[in-house]
């Protein structure tokens, strides 16, 4: 396992992080506990030592599962949770008041079983609660050592832009990392962020790097999957970001199938490792997010780590994948000088 430096921190963290949203949930996607102690354990014997989880994955079990699994064997794991969404059905129990941001992290750090978390995330954007209330809350779980870097999830850019302006003009702890979804067949964020990552020294790390299971390359053009056997792309809402309404493109095929043609190029290798390769050339990017239901699933995913694309494979599937951008990054594009 290689690491990376979490933006301008630092910390070193796994360029590839485990992710947990599944852990403990009961619908048919779900990770028993069981299972889910199996994989930590086989992520961090091949030297991952990044966990990322929210205080919302499967109500908090998640967390669970997760201090459990850390139980005696807390040191060298670097855990990530996140806050903003409701945790109870109060009024107050969502949000980035600084109510609830102290309450869901000491929730947090009971459920988890540890001290401090490595990295807290605030989790979605707040438009009722003044920016400096949330942040000033963030700074102090620093100061008192429930939180040792701060992190932000799904914020647009001019939201994630003036949170770092208004923590430097106050000298409160600022963003370390950024997570955000991030693939080759959802690149998005490249139309608000371009170089956002480097220029502000915020490490990316991107979330649902196989789009849903779309470029782990089990699906069949022109063949929409059963629900009860596609995983999370047949059992989402066309609207929903992670849909097969939404992974069904031409776009999308042509990029598959550059895919495959590489994985050929590399005997032994696979298309989720290609994609997640190809994540983890791109600038910014401190540590990419990766899920599995079982245990050689994890470890065809590590595998992307040792997996070396040549400068012509990422141009290909960089250029295949293009979306285009949208003004006004159109007419600023900072990919072009």
């Amino acid at each position: 396992m290689n690491y990376r430096r979490l933006g301008n921190s630092g910390l070193l963290v796994s360029e590839l992080a485990l992710g947990t949203m599944i852990f403990g949930e009961d619908s048919a996607r779900g990770v028993s506990e069981v299972d889910a102690l199996r994989l930590i354990d086989a992520y961090r014997d091949a030297g991952g030592n990044h966990l990322d989880v929210a205080d919302v994955y499967a109500g908090g079990r998640a967390e669970e599962i997760v201090g459990r699994a850390l139980k005696g064997k807390r040191s060298g794991a670097i855990v990530a949770s996140k806050v903003r969404w409701p945790m109870g059905k109060d009024v107050n129990q969502a949000g980035l008041s600084r109510h609830h941001i102290i309450e869901a992290t000491n929730a947090s750090l009971a459920r988890l079983g540890v001290e401090t978390i490595d990295v807290l995330y605030m989790h979605g954007w707040d438009a009722l609660t003044p920016l400096d209330e949330s942040l000033r809350a963030m700074d102090d779980l620093v100061s008192s050592g429930k939180a040792r870097y701060l992190g932000v999830s799904n914020f647009m850019a001019w939201q994630a832009m003036k949170a770092l302006g208004v923590s430097e003009k106050h000298g409160w702890s600022r963003f370390a990392a950024g997570q955000y979804q991030y693939s080759l067949v959802v690149r998005d964020i490249e139309n608000e962020f371009g170089d956002f990552w480097v220029s502000e020294g915020v490490g990316l790390v991107p979330w649902g790097p196989l789009g849903g299971g779309f470029l782990s390359g089990k699906y069949q053009r022109g063949s929409a999957p059963p629900p009860a056997a596609s995983g999370r792309i047949g059992q989402t809402p066309d609207d929903w970001e992670e849909s097969w309404a939404r992974r069904d493109t031409d776009r999308n095929w042509r990029t598959l199938d550059i895919v495959q043609r590489i994985v050929a190029a590399h005997p032994g290798s696979s298309p989720a490792q290609v994609s997640i390769a190809w994540l983890l050339a791109q600038p910014g990017v401190s540590s990419v997010v990766v899920g599995a239901r079982t245990e050689a699933q994890l470890r065809g995913n590590l595998g992307a780590a040792e997996l070396q694309l040549s400068a012509d494979e990422l141009t290909r599937l960089t250029a295949v994948s293009d979306a285009g951008l949208s003004y006004p990054a159109r007419a600023v594009n900072t990919r072009r000088r």
